[in-house]
């Protein structure tokens, strides 16, 4: 879905309107999220599992990271946030650009590895929903936000 099509603006002015009527904050940030991931979906499909995974873990962990008091629990929950959506931008951003490199390295060294290539489109923005979700989940952390209801 393009900004300058007339399907965006469709639906947009669809979010808009039901936004305003909705008139209380929590439907309305449902409804937010929601249009978010149907426009995001747009794009494409598949790559919707990875913004909900992001979603979904660092919502678990921000209300996890509140609820305890204890810091080796907490540092717990930051670290799973961070290897998930570390691993996500890593593995669809930098995988192939690694796994080329470290297979031309081994054949210069004359070592022969054939390492498996990934050759998947980038997920539009992952780099930053990944960073905007890590950045909750550490303001959590570190008491500078409250967890989401």
């Amino acid at each position: 879905m393009l900004f300058n099509s007339y399907t965006f603006w469709l639906f947009y002015a669809v979010v808009l309107v039901t936004y305003w009527l909705l008139g209380k904050r929590r439907p309305q940030n449902l409804l937010l999220l929601f249009a978010s991931y149907v426009f995001y979906g747009a794009w494409d499909w598949r790559f919707l599992s990875l913004i909900l995974l992001s979603t979904v873990v660092d919502f678990v962990s921000g209300k996890a990271i509140a609820r305890h008091d204890e810091a080796k629990s907490r540092r717990r929950w930051l670290t799973l946030s961070m290897v998930t959506n570390l691993g996500l931008l890593g593995t669809f951003k930098y995988y192939d650009f690694f796994a080329r490199e470290l297979g031309a390295m081994l054949h210069g060294l004359g070592v022969g590895v054939s390492l498996p290539i990934l050759q998947v489109a980038l997920p539009v923005g992952i780099s930053f929903y990944t960073f905007q979700t890590m950045s909750y989940t550490i303001d959590v952390y570190r008491g500078r936000a409250r967890a989401s209801q």
